[in-house]
C-alpha cells in the first residue's frame, strides 16, 4: 500500500540504535510504495505533538554515519501513554497519511506498537505496525537477544578486566572493589562482566544478579573466601539486586526519583555493600558506578551488535511492506559452531509488557558467578576478541 512511514524511538539510548534508524531509512528509500519517511522527535511524544522531521532530506552520508554514532539521534522519551493517547496517535497518523508505523524500544515500546496495531484494525484503518527490538537489558522475549546488549556486554567485559588490573596494582589500600552495573529487574548486563574472566582467578571473582535473591551471609562468606585466597576481591553487582522478600537492596524513596511508569530510581547498592563489608569483615572497599555511559559507549561497541541493529531496521521495513503488523523483528541464532543469525518475526502479544529473565542455568550452582552456558551465549554478541593484555613474569632480582 502506498503511504508514508513514521519511525520513533523510546527508552534509553544505546551505542547502536542509530544503526536501526539507518537501516529503516536506507531500506525505505528502495521502495516506491513509501512516500514520506518521517522521524518522530523524542519518541512517541513527537508523534503526539506532531514534531516530525523529514528523513528523506538528510544527506546520504549522514544516514550512513548513523551506523557509527551512539545515543538516539531522533531523541527519546519515557512516557507512559494514557488510554486516550492511542486515538490521538492514530489521528496524527491519519493526518500525515502514514501507513507504516515503526517503533524501536523495549517492552513498553512493543506494547505501543501492539496497541496501535489493534486500534487501527478495529477502526478500519490500514496500518502496518512493527516493533524494532532495542534494549541493553536484553529482556525482550521471543528474540535470542536484543540490539544494544552486545555492546554493553563488551563494555563490561573490558571494564571488568580493567577493574581487575587496577585492583591487582593497588590492592593494599583498596582490597575490595565493587562494580555496580545497570539492570532494574534482570541480570543480563551484570552477567556480562563475567566475560572478563579469562583464567580461574581473574576479576570479577564474584557476580550477583537480581534473579537470585541476595543472601547477606552467603555474600559475606563468598567475599571472605576469595579474599583469603587472593588477598583481594572484585565483585560485579546489579543495581536491581533484590533480597529474599523481593525488595531492592537499595532504592531511592524520594517521589522525584520515580518515573512515569512508577519505577524507582535505582543506584547505591555498591555503596551499601561496601559499608557491609567494612562493618562485618573489616575490609576496605570502594565501588565503581559508570552510570548511563555503559549503555552507549561507542568505543566499546560490538561490531556484531552494530551490524544486527542495522539489519533489524531493514527487516522491519520489509515486514511492514509485506503486510505484517502487530509483530516485532526477532534475531534467531542458527545452529552450528560458527555464530550465525537469521531474522524472523515474533507476535507482539507474546512480547509486550513481558520480561525475559536471565536463565538460572546461566549462573553457577552457588549463584555467585556466570556459567559456561552464559559465556557460550554472550561471547559472540560482544563482537570478537577483547584487547590483548599481558602480564609480567616478574622474575625476582636476588636481594643484596
Amino acid at each position: 500500500m502506498a503511504g508514508n512511514l513514521i519511525l520513533a524511538q523510546s527508552g534509553g539510548p544505546t551505542a547502536v540504535i542509530n544503526g536501526s534508524i539507518a537501516g529503516v531509512v536506507m531500506e525505505a528509500l528502495r521502495h516506491k510504495e513509501i512516500g514520506g519517511i518521517y522521524g518522530a522527535v523524542n519518541g512517541i511524544e513527537g508523534v503526539l505533538d506532531q514534531n516530525l522531521v523529514d528523513l528523506r532530506a538528510e544527506e546520504p552520508e549522514v544516514i550512513s554515519g548513523l551506523r557509527s554514532t551512539p545515543s538516539a539521534a531522533l531523541g527519546s522519551c519515557r512516557r507512559k501513554l494514557k488510554a486516550d493517547d492511542y486515538q490521538k496517535i492514530l489521528d496524527v497518523l491519519k493526518k500525515y497519511e502514514v501507513r507504516y508505523f515503526l517503533i524501536a524500544g523495549g517492552n513498553d515500546s512493543m506494547d505501543t506498537a501492539l496497541q496501535m496495531h489493534k486500534l487501527a484494525r478495529s477502526s478500519g484503518y490500514e496500518l502496518f505496525s512493527v516493533g524494532v527490538p532495542k534494549t541493553v537489558d536484553n529482556d525482550l522475549r521471543v528474540t535470542d537477544h536484543c540490539p544494544g546488549y552486545g555492546s554493553v556486554a563488551r563494555y563490561w567485559a573490558i571494564s571488568g578486566r580493567d577493574a581487575g588490573r587496577d585492583t591487582d596494582a593497588i590492592y593494599h589500600p583498596d582490597t575490595v572493589k565493587i562494580l555496580e552495573t545497570m539492570g532494574r529487574d534482570t541480570g543480563w548486563i551484570t552477567a556480562a562482566a563475567g566475560l572478563a574472566c579469562e583464567a580461574g582467578d581473574d576479576a570479577p571473582q564474584l557476580v550477583y544478579v537480581p534473579e537470585i535473591p541476595f543472601d547477606q551471609e552467603q555474600f559475606l562468606g563468598d567475599v571472605d573466601r576469595v579474599y583469603r585466597k587472593l588477598g583481594l576481591v572484585v565483585i560485579a553487582v546489579c543495581e536491581g539486586l533484590k533480597d529474599k522478600s523481593g525488595e531492592f537492596v537499595t532504592a531511592s524513596g524520594r517521589k522525584t526519583d520515580t518515573d512515569s511508569f512508577g519505577h524507582k530510581q535505582l543506584g547505591g547498592v555498591g555503596d551499601v555493600l561496601c559499608d557491609l563489608i567494612a562493618e562485618k569483615l573489616g575490609l576496605k572497599s570502594r565501588f565503581d558506578k559508570p552510570g548511563t555511559i555503559q549503555r552507549m559507549a561507542m568505543v566499546c561497541a560490538s561490531e556484531v551488535d552494530r551490524e544486527e541493529a542495522y539489519q533489524v531496521g531493514k527487516q522491519a521495513v520489509r515486514l511492514a511492506l509485506a503486510g505484517r503488523s502487530g509483530v516485532m523483528v526477532t534475531i534467531e541464532r542458527q545452529p552450528g559452531a560458527e555464530y550465525r543469525v537469521a531474522y524472523g518475526t515474533g507476535d507482539l502479544t507474546e512480547i509486550a509488557n513481558l520480561r525475559k529473565d536471565l536463565p538460572r542455568e546461566f549462573m553457577n550452582a552457588a549463584g555467585n558467578h556466570v556459567s559456561q552456558a552464559f559465556l557460550d551465549y554472550a561471547r559472540p554478541l560482544a563482537g570478537g576478541p577483547l584487547p590483548p593484555y599481558v602480564r609480567l613474569k616478574k622474575v625476582a632480582v636476588p636481594k643484596r
